[in-house]
């Protein structure tokens, strides 16, 4: 059910918004879930995917597979992964394109910005417990 009148729900207009958004969007779209060590680590479940970032394939013919992110495609929603290509007849090696949904980031690219992120998703710190004072009910007749 929709519940925000200012969002559309129409099949069709979340597909153009979906593939004209711009690069920015892209981004965020176009995350990756941790690995569980690192989600234990960081208590983040998914990051955006960034070059240099290194990747476990979860699904398809290159399961398995684990390599460094070596570009981020946003035009075409794929991320590339070192030696995850294939060769073409000319004898030329081109890379495959894989979707980030599909891989788990094993190891993060830190920097000072990637840091903050991480520290401002930290989920340790934004669910603390309420005070637990007992209150008295009174009835209000």
């Amino acid at each position: 059910m929709k519940y925000n009148p200012d969002v559309s729900s129409s099949r069709r207009k979340n597909r153009k918004a979906h593939f004209s958004a711009p690069s920015s969007v892209r981004r965020k779209i176009m995350s990756s879930s941790l690995s569980k060590e690192l989600r234990a680590k960081y208590n983040t479940r998914s990051l955006p995917i960034r070059k240099d970032d290194e990747v476990r394939i979860l699904r398809g013919k290159y399961k398995g597979r684990e390599g460094k992110v070596t570009q981020v495609y946003r035009k075409k929603w794929v991320i590339h992964v070192d030696r995850v290509q294939r060769d073409k007849s000319n004898g030329a090696t081109s890379p495959i394109g894989i979707h980030p949904s599909k891989v788990v980031i094993t190891t993060i690219k830190l920097d000072k910005d990637r840091r903050a992120i991480l520290d401002r998703k930290d989920r340790s710190k934004t669910a603390q417990p309420v005070a637990t004072e007992d209150v008295e009910m009174v009835d209000a007749y």
